[in-house]
């Protein structure tokens, strides 16, 4: 697939070419780090543990708590830096950086594609003849005979088919299974998945697409130094063709660069990943408000599509208060809602059974990448919000559970506007039971829009504030505070 240019490329073309193979590179290292928390694949949103179609790791987990109850955490893989970014059990950095890169990638791409079609260069790309499909194959059997100088106009027909393929179909098609496995769309638009089967085999398309850039770049590559090198390295760069010693010159300061920069954001995001969180944040956060802050959960599955199997994940509380609570079947449970609100009250679970019963069958998105589908039953957090009238300034609502994780408390706060929706509920019951330890009993939270972590198990009590800065290390939550995840998690 060597590059055959005439000395016309326009700088624009040249200068995309360039920032491409830079942000596809972070966004393949941030794709591998966000497959290590779950390093396996599924043609089935159960994702039931055993039939994934291929792993990347020696762990087995059986689907059965009654021999040994273990959290999905547990699945995860700690892969080294040099091939993830950051590497090392890094999830909250590696989603920061991959959704930062998919900005820039597809605003790199969209200018490409406006400049390419506003120009005579789409000539160079689009073919416009079948006969292209025969021309291909013969100048397949030149290249098997390593016969590289195959001519063309530019491109000969193989790489006119390659290029053509990655920029047109292989790209929109990252983007498209990339976008089928976000819980807010998929609450938004439950079709949309479903085009793709599921938000696991979108995973796994997904997954084959990111092979397909990583094959394409290296035998891409190979190609540019194997046909013509001083001729393809100065058309890619300068515009026109140059000398060997140049060429070479050339390609070493553009791997440098290239090097440079994913030793740069690696380091920085295992040094200070607090600064890298807030920076990145200041550029994801802005745009996921615009396409997501109003997000409409639409989802209900029918009791047909429950999941046989539901991970579990964090580890149940270990606290005294919470082991009695336990013993005693929660009878002596009491959640307190409290905070900006004119009526502070609590509740107990013969109080939760009396308030009306909201059901719900839908699927579990967790930020680790696993998908299930469960039924719940709980009260509406409408009921709560009527009932303890929250003043004008409480901006955010605070979930606080039993759990303790080195010693801190796990918590999540959520805006109260997302509160407000309909399917946002406090749970109870799970497929028809009552919930069970593994899965937060005596109650959870359930917000259809979100990734699983901001749906607290557990829960303690309710707080109603204008803000969380004051809580936790500030960031949002727990997950937020100490694995950098960033607050907004339906993207």
């Amino acid at each position: 697939m060597g590059i055959m240019v005439f000395n016309d490329f326009p700088f624009w073309l040249r200068f995309a070419h360039f920032i491409n193979l830079i942000f596809i590179v972070m966004l393949i290292r941030s794709g591998i780090e966000i497959l290590s928390a779950l390093p396996k694949l599924y043609w089935h949103d159960n994702a039931i543990p055993g039939k994934e179609w291929i792993r990347f790791t020696k762990k087995k987990f059986l689907p059965d708590f009654k021999k040994r109850v273990w959290i999905s955490l547990e699945e995860e893989e700690s892969f080294p830096s040099w091939l993830s970014l950051p590497g090392h059990k890094n999830l909250g950095m590696g989603r920061h950086w991959h959704f930062f890169s998919i900005i820039f990638w597809i605003l790199n791409g969209a200018i490409y594609y406006i400049l390419l079609f506003t120009s005579n260069e789409w000539q160079r790309l689009v073919p416009t003849s079948w006969s292209i499909f025969p021309q291909a194959f013969h100048t397949m059997m030149q290249y098997a005979n390593f016969n590289f100088t195959v001519h063309g106009n530019p491109y000969d027909p193989i790489q006119q088919l390659a290029y053509f393929g990655v920029i047109f179909i292989l790209g929109p098609f990252m983007i498209a299974t990339g976008a089928a496995m976000s819980p807010a769309i998929g609450a938004r638009f439950p079709w949309y998945p479903k085009i793709f089967r599921g938000r696991q085999v979108a995973r796994s398309l997904h997954f084959l697409g990111m092979v397909g850039f990583v094959l394409f770049i290296i035998i891409h590559i190979s190609m540019v130094m194997l046909t013509n090198f001083p001729e393809n390295m100065g058309n890619i760069f300068l515009g026109k063709a140059t000398s060997l010693g140049i060429a070479i010159g050339i390609f070493a300061l553009f791997v440098l660069v290239v090097l440079a920069i994913q030793v740069w954001a690696t380091g920085i995001s295992l040094r200070n990943p607090r600064f890298v969180q807030h920076k990145l944040g200041y550029v994801i956060e802005p745009l996921r408000r615009i396409l997501f802050r109003k997000a409409i959960s639409k989802q209900q599955f029918l009791k047909s599509d429950i999941t046989p199997f539901f991970r579990a994940n964090g580890y149940p509380p270990e606290t005294k208060e919470y082991k009695d609570l336990l013993e005693n079947k929660f009878i002596n449970w009491k959640m307190k809602v409290h905070g900006l609100v004119e009526n502070p009250f609590e509740l107990s679970l013969a109080d939760l059974h009396a308030i009306k019963k909201e059901i719900q069958i839908t699927e579990h998105s967790c930020i680790q990448g696993w998908t299930a589908i469960g039924e719940w039953g709980g009260i509406s957090m409408n009921y709560i919000i009527s009932r303890c009238k929250p003043l004008a300034n409480a901006r955010y609502v605070v979930f606080y559970s039993y759990q303790y994780t080195e010693g801190e408390q796990f918590y999540e706060a959520i805006h109260i506007e997302l509160a407000k929706h309909h399917q946002t509920i406090l749970a109870y019951e799970m497929n028809g039971e009552p919930l069970d330890v593994p899965h937060g009993a005596p109650m959870r939270l359930r917000i259809e829009t979100q990734l699983g972590f901001k749906m607290v198990k557990w829960i303690k009590s309710i707080e109603f504030v204008s803000s969380y800065q004051n809580i936790g290390k500030g960031q949002g939550g727990h997950r937020e505070d100490n694995m950098y995840y960033d607050m907004g998690a339906g993207i």
